[in-house]
Formats: C-alpha cells, structure tokens, sequence
C-alpha cells in the first residue's frame, strides 16, 4: 500500500504498532499518576519497544533504565509481578564469564534479585547480589539510563513539529539528574539516586561495585523520582514506601465484598481483575477515580470511569461515588467549541501532558463524548438505589439537573427528540460514541455516515438517564419534574422504536445520520439497548438471538460487528474486535430476563479467553478472529492493559447471570432467574453491605436449577427469589 492511499483524517490520533513484536512479556507497575512499563529483565528499553518507560503525568520520564553485570546482559531465571500488583520481582544470575579464553565465573555463580515499586511519584529498586561460589568475588554492575521526556501521544506515534529544551545531565556524588524544559515554560526532572553510592556516575550511567566474600551478599537500594517544576516527592526508603504501599492497599481494599466460587480459574480470573481495578484507582481531589487504562489511557475518562462504576457497583458502590464527585467538579459550565464543550456536558477525558496544555492535542480537558452525560445521570441513579445515599445525592443534584439540561439544549441538535453529536472542534474526535474511531459509522454500502449522528445506544442512555433522574427528583420531593422525566423517557422510548428498529436486520440501526437515514448496519451497539429497558420485548428477544448467532458470537464473546458488514474485520479497533466491556453491558442487558442462556455463553467464553493472556488479565480489546481448537484468542496489538472496564466487567458479568439486584431504600436484595455458567456449582458472596445490614449468601446448582442459602444476615434486609 503506498502512503499516498492511507486516509489521514482516520488516523488522526491513531495509536502506532511496533513494526516488529518483541517476544517478552510487558510488567505494569501503577500508584496514583505515576506507571511503569518493564520488560521481563525488569528493565526499560523504549529503543526495543517503544511503549516501555516510566511515566508521571502523561510524560515519559525514563525511557531506558537497563542492568548491566560486568558489560553484558545478566541471564533471566524467572520475573512476575505479585498478585497484588505492588511488587515486581525478577531473578536473575550470571551467564559464563570469560577471560582470555578461559571461564574465569561459571554460570548460575550469582544470584541477582531485582524488587521494584511505585509508590507517590517514585519508583524504587531493591537490588540483591549474593555469590554462591566459594572464594571471594568482584562484581561490576551498571545502570544505564536516559530519559527522553516524551509526551504520551509522542510514544503513541503523534509528530511535533518542535520540541523544547533537553538539558545536559548533571551528576553528583549520590546519582545523576535528567532534566528537560517542554514548551510549556514546565520543567521536569528524572533524579536518580543510589545507596550506597555508586562507584562511578555520568550523565547516562552509574556503576555499582561490590565485594563478596562466599555465600555474603550486597543490597543497593536506587530510586527513580520523577518531580515537575518545584514540586518533588518525597523519597523514602525502599521498606518504608512498601510499608506504606501495603497498608493503604490493605486497609483501603475497594472491593470489599468477598466472592469465592467452585471454578479456581474463575476465582483466578476474579482476583486478578480486582487487583487490577484497585492500581487503576487513582486519588483525585474529588476522591478515588479509576484511569481508563495502562499505557495509552492512565487518566481520567468520564465514559470509562462511569461504565466501571456501573460494572462493579453492586460489590464497590464507593467507587461511583468518587466518579459522580470527580465528574461533578469537571463538569463543563461555558461554551467552548475548541473543546467541543457546552455548560451541563460531562467530560470526555483530562490530560496533563505538555501538548495538551500546548493545545497540540486536544485532550487537556476535553468534552467530546454523546454519551458520558446520559451515563452520569444514569449511574448517579443507580448509585442511590444502591446505597440509599441521598445525602450525597443532594450534594451533586444540580450536576443532575445541569446534565439534563444539556441533553434537551445541546445534546438534541436539531429538535428531533434525539441526541446527536457533530464535533465543533476541528482537531476533536469524530466519532463520539464509545466506538470513536473515525470509521465506525457507516451505512451498509460501507459509506462513512455524515452528522449530526444519533446513536443508538445514545438514545438508549437517554432513556435511562430520564427514568434514573426520575426516581431522584421523586426521592427528592420534585414529584411534577419526576412526572416529566417519565413521560419525556415514554415518549422518547415510542420514538425509538418506530425511528431504528430494522426489521430485517432484526436489531436496531446503528445510528441515524444528519439525514435521519438509518445506518442499517449489524453492529454490537444494539446490545446497549437491551441494558437500558429501551427496547420492545419482542425486539430484545431477536437482538439478543441475533448477537448469539455465529455472525457475532465468536466462541470468545461478541464481535462489536456482524462479520457480514462491508467493513467488518476482526483485526480492526471497533469493526469486528471483541471488547470485555461491551460484552459486560451486553449481559447486564439480560439480568432480568428470564432467558440469559446469552449471558451464560458470554461469561464463560470469556472466563476461557482470559486463561490464554497474561496473568489471566482481560485486555482492553482482542481480535474477533473464530475461536478454533487449540488456537488461544488473537492479541490485539496496542490494547491496554490493564484497562478498568475490562477489569470489572467480570463483576457485571456475574451480576447478569444471577440476575443480582439491590435496592437499598427498601432494604431488598433479589436474584431473578438466577443461572450458573455449565463450570461454576457454586457462589458464595460474603459481607455484601446494604445500608445497615449485611449477608453472606451461597448460591448452588441443583437438579439443573439454582437455589440460594442465606448464611449470615444482620440488619433488616430481605433476600428474594425469583425463578
């Protein structure tokens, strides 16, 4: 293909692959603002890929850290991240060592242990060096380092045009410091520092020397601090910073209630993904937020951080509620087309990094999304069934009314009763919808729809959104604005259906277009609408036979697109990947329902996807090639990981086929046609909190049903069944 036939309006803000897969596994290491990227070594070599670094802040502050033993690369023995995601550790030991001809160390002589941790604004080293030989050793080892101070859209691929000003390095007696002055007058510095000092330091290495009598080792303790302008974290020592890390991942566990079932790979699968969840939890001056995912996506998205609250909001309702705080406090308030903002409209994303507050990108704070406002409303309601927390939700009621609002101001562009979005700012996303590549919308000849565009799963937001407001205003004492609310949801939901059902698609239009022509296009987005009560039941009924049917179900779950479409392809960001999320919101469509055989396929093909990736961690997407036997799921090969709503969907997941509904204001926990994946016999969920009460429960098959043992109960809460 030659360069001349790629569409560059598509691949505006496209996230480049490597050219060539290196074949070593990638360690993610997070806390708060700060992540580093490792490879198996535990080294950073952004020269071998170009993703491995330390970041803070959306900038890259080291791009090469690599150990040396006596000039050469040590031999890798084995490296793993601890369950916990707090610690990495990597062995290490010696290959041959020769002089003039002769091996003067054998291999396997040394042991080398590389501990590493992230930890406010930090990454600390701990680094082992015992000598299993019997006579006395010398052993050279070297740090060599380099930071490029490269904004995160510069590592995605995006060119800048001028740079600002990379300082010479500066050394002194305990380590170095690398310095860099961006464009936007910021300074950054990456300081390094070693105890006990190194033997040697220059501008782009420290040699570290030790003595070892036989069976004596040597610790050196390094630490990687990043600090912008005059702000400097405080560095502590190793054991103190693992101290504290340990105790506020101990004490503040955000998934507080405990699930345990008969499968070890779902319990497996589960662990992980709570793990994984809690490092995406990051500390905002609003509360706990989780970033959407690691490399590309470590900040904060409203549709993301919305959509995992919701996942997870019947085990971790805490985390909605710092969702709903931080999103309140960035909610926009002013006209501002460069940011495609308008006063009521949730955030899309926040950047940090020095093109966004260049404006190079977009994305400092940035409001392109059609949907992140509907979800606010919709998860703020969900919320308070939840908890019954109304105190709170008076504190953020006028977010509500200013959400809803916009949606009847801006977000209905032309006064049809649908919401569209046009982006008004000219370096915006195009497409803003959850699939916001610029492709994703399309008529069925494969022509890229023009706007105003009125998604589906957008109206169907919408309609929940209302009905959500609703019950608040009506919690609230607003009786005649919880009428309208319901009627405006009624109205909306008769229109839908007349507007987008296709009948021989046998699932809603993708979108209608600035024509009000339907795209008649099978995609995933219908899926949507079956979670959020807008469909008819005769058409939940066929979308969901259609999403089962081989077109989508792959054996791995659900393609986001039918693979009869003309711009269908498995390899593809939105036409035809397999995403958790969507997936997850897929199910969660079909708690209710009677029928959840959907449900129950798409939990446990995913459960048999996530034993083929790393750590059994779910990535932000995969491809949607067939699932054939012996052939693990296809990578796809910019994906995050992990990502916060691949990380919860199996909590939502789990909710669908129990059917688990909470309503805290009555004090009501129910399970409606509860069902059991064909490997799972049992569930137990201990210390699920509601109001003043709590229960541990089990749930068991039994002669091809499932019933339910109310173990422990404090409180006044009732446990229903409907089956």
């Amino acid at each position: 293909m030659s360069a001349q036939s790629v569409n560059t309006a598509a691949t505006e803000f496209y996230i480049l692959a490597p050219e060539v897969p290196v074949p070593e596994r990638t360690f993610v290491l997070k806390h708060d603002d700060t992540f580093g990227l490792f490879n198996d070594f535990g080294d950073i070599a952004a020269g071998a890929r170009h993703e491995e670094g330390l970041y803070h802040q959306g900038t890259r502050f080291l791009s090469r850290l690599t150990l040396k033993l006596a000039g050469g690369r040590p031999l890798l023995l084995s490296s793993a991240v601890r369950r916990d995601n707090l610690l990495m550790g990597v062995d290490l030991t010696n290959p041959d060592i020769y002089l003039g001809g002769d091996v003067m160390l054998p291999r396997g002589s040394l042991h080398i242990y590389r501990s590493k941790l992230i930890w406010d604004g930090v990454c600390y080293e701990h680094l082992h060096v015992r000598n299993f030989t019997r006579t006395p050793l010398d052993v050279s080892l070297s740090l060599e380092f380099a930071a490029d101070f490269a904004d995160i859209f510069e590592v995605r691929g995006e060119a800048r045009r001028q740079r600002g000003e990379l300082y010479e390095p500066r050394t002194t007696e305990d380590g170095a410091e690398v310095a860099y002055q961006g464009l936007d007058g910021v300074v950054r510095r990456t300081m390094l520092e070693c105890r006990p000092r190194a033997q040697r330091v220059s501008g782009s290495e420290l040699q570290l020397a030790a003595h070892l009598e036989s069976r004596s080792e040597q610790v050196f303790e390094i630490k990687v601090t990043c600090a912008i302008q005059a702000r400097q974290p405080a560095a502590m020592s190793f054991q103190a910073a693992l101290a504290r890390a340990e105790h506020s991942r101990a004490g503040g566990s955000r998934l507080v209630c405990g699930i345990e079932t008969s499968n070890d790979q779902f319990d497996a699968w589960m662990a992980r993904s709570a793990a994984d969840l809690n490092m995406l939890l990051t500390e905002t001056g609003s509360g706990l937020y989780p970033y959407a995912g690691v490399p590309w996506f470590d900040t904060t998205f409203g549709r993301d951080g919305i959509i995992a609250a919701l996942e997870c909001l019947w085990l971790a309702p805490q985390i909605s509620r710092g969702v709903l705080s931080f999103l309140a406090a960035t909610q926009a308030t002013r006209d501002q087309p460069e940011r495609d903002a308008e006063p009521g409209k949730i955030l899309h994303e926040a950047r940090r990094g020095e093109m966004a507050a260049l404006g190079e990108v977009p994305f400092g704070r940035y409001y392109g999304s059609i949907d992140a406002t509907p979800l606010y409303v919709m998860l703020a309601g969900a919320y308070w069934r939840r908890t019954g927390d109304l105190e709170f939700i008076e504190t953020i009621w006028s977010n509500v009314r200013a959400a809803l609002t916009w949606i009847d101001r801006f977000g209905d562009r032309d006064g049809d009763g649908f919401v569209e979005y046009q982006r008004r700012s000219p370096h915006g996303l195009l497409q803003q919808g959850w699939k916001d590549s610029s492709d994703s919308v399309f008529h069925a000849d494969g022509r890229i729809a023009e706007g105003p565009i009125a998604l589906c799963e957008a109206q169907a937001y919408t309609y929940g959104a209302r009905l959500a407001a609703a019950g608040l205003a009506q919690a609230l004492g607003h009786d005649d604005a919880a009428r309208t609310l319901r009627e405006q949801a009624h109205a909306l939901r008769e229109r839908f259906r007349e507007r987008f059902w296709c009948p021989e698609l046998g699932m809603y239009a993708l979108a209608l277009d600035g024509y009000k022509e339907p795209c008649r296009v099978r995609a995933s987005n219908a899926g949507h609408c079956l979670f959020c009560g807008i469909a008819a039941p005769e058409h939940a009924e066929s979308i969901a036979r259609m999403l089962g049917q081989e077109t989508f179900f792959t054996g791995w779950g659900v393609r986001t697109l039918a693979d009869r479409e003309v711009r269908y392809n498995p390899m593809a960001y939105h036409n035809g990947s397999i995403w958790p999320h969507d997936n997850a919101v897929i199910s969660a469509g079909l708690g209710a329902s009677p029928s959840k055989d959907l449900a129950v396929r798409i939990l446990s093909a995913q459960l048999d996807a996530s034993t083929y990736f790393e750590s059994g961690r779910l990535p932000e997407l995969f491809c949607g090639f067939r699932r054939r036997e012996g052939k693990a799921p296809t990578s796809y090969p910019v994906a995050c990981s992990p990502q916060a709503w691949s990380a919860a969907a199996v909590f939502a997941m789990l909710q669908a086929c129990l059917g688990l509904t909470i309503d805290a204001a009555s004090g009501q926990i129910a399970f409606r046609y509860p069902r059991l994946p064909p490997r799972i016999e049992r569930v137990s969920i201990r210390n699920l909190v509601v109001g003043e009460g709590s229960v541990d429960l089990t749930l068991y098959r039994y002669s091809g049903a499932v019933g339910l043992n109310v173990d422990r109960r404090s409180g006044k809460l009732d446990v229903a069944m409907l089956t």
